[in-house]
């Protein structure tokens, strides 16, 4: 089946140029397209696409309200096609938090030509995006109060064990909704996400906002302490150290892994060296396969280990991949992922 993409964006270059490199594959095809929201929503009613890229900055009405109308109304799968200046990213930012399922960043100028290099990865991502299941955004569950000050100061007395989670597509909600259910003594968490290079910063402060942890973008040293959670730079590899007893943030440049920097394996296999079965390793949705074989090696080495269940996710491609392997001990829904944190924490 041919699935259908609609193009929304006020550059006749970029609207142009997405339907010429659509012809080269028979699995895919633009559906329509239109210059801003308010003359593409009448279509989109009519017929609605399997995809919908979507730029930001439009005229007559934004990308990103017309994203958060269009969730509310009928949800469908939407790739963002933005520029990602500082202001550009921060909206992009709240598009994923509102329901888009993937980013493509786009160049001011040479937009043609970066368009034409960047086929394969844009057709593969709206092929990927097709296959997502895209759902109304639910209310955030209250914020957790702080634990009393007796309780915390004994939690912080209390063996630290980590626990490392990797997402991509739909993982920016996902972590968002686990992080909001727990509390300011959680265990220390290390997050990789698969997102842009000028995400990864702004993403971290959005969650340090809005959750009782202390979130923050990793750098090089970062103890990972108890309540607090550290994000994977975009473009930059992260990995766990243990050092007197502490962990650490190991933040470094490579080359990709399964295709990703940072890599949701090199996290998890660095658990296995430096942790052991004294680790917590979780995948939530995304597509593809990383951090399903660094997942194995943790299960392998007596880790306990939880995928999110297909039901709850946005793509269900690296959980899938894990459960495929043996590697997931569990396999939970996303709201039972706090939960079984928690639990973790209390065994000791």
């Amino acid at each position: 089946m041919t699935i259908r993409v609609y193009v929304v964006d006020d550059s006749a270059v970029v609207r142009q140029t997405v339907a010429h490199l659509m012809q080269g594959d028979a699995e895919i095809t633009v559906a329509g397209s239109s210059p801003n929201p308010l003359l593409a929503m009448p279509a989109i009613r009519k017929a609605p696409p399997d995809v919908l890229l979507l730029d930001i900055e439009m005229p007559g009405m934004d990308g990103l309200t017309f994203l958060r109308q269009l969730m509310q109304e009928q949800p469908i799968p939407t790739v963002i096609c933005s520029t990602l200046s500082t202001q550009g990213s921060a909206i992009a930012l709240e598009a994923m938090a509102a329901g888009a399922v993937a980013v493509v960043a786009k160049p001011r100028l040479g937009l043609k030509q970066f368009l034409e290099e960047s086929r394969r990865e844009l057709i593969g991502t709206l092929k990927a995006a097709a296959r997502a299941r895209p759902r109304k955004a639910a209310a955030p569950p209250a914020r957790p109060q702080a634990a009393p000050v007796g309780a915390a100061g004994l939690h912080a007395l209390s063996v630290n064990k980590p626990v490392v989670i990797g997402s991509s597509t739909g993982g920016t909600q996902a972590i968002e909704q686990v992080l909001l259910s727990l509390p300011a003594d959680a265990p220390g968490i290390a997050i990789v996400q698969h997102m842009p290079e000028k995400f990864t910063a702004m993403y971290a402060k959005r969650l340090n906002d809005v959750t009782s942890v202390r979130v923050r973008e990793a750098r090089d040293g970062d103890r990972l302490e108890r309540g607090s959670v550290l994000i994977a730079p975009g473009g930059r590899h992260l990995q766990l150290r243990k050092s007197a007893g502490q962990y650490h943030a190991h933040v470094f440049d490579g080359p990709p892994v399964n295709r990703h920097k940072p890599s949701v394996d090199v996290l998890f296999r660095s658990a296995v060296e430096c942790a052991g079965r004294d680790v917590l390793a979780i995948l939530l949705t995304g597509m593809g396969d990383d951090g399903a074989r660094g997942m194995k090696a943790l299960h392998d080495a007596g880790a306990r280990t939880i995928a999110q269940d297909e039901a709850s996710c946005v793509v269900f491609g690296m959980p899938k991949e894990a459960i495929k392997l043996g590697a997931a001990s569990e396999v939970l829904p996303l709201d039972a992922v706090a939960g079984a944190i928690l639990r973790f924490d209390a065994r000791g």
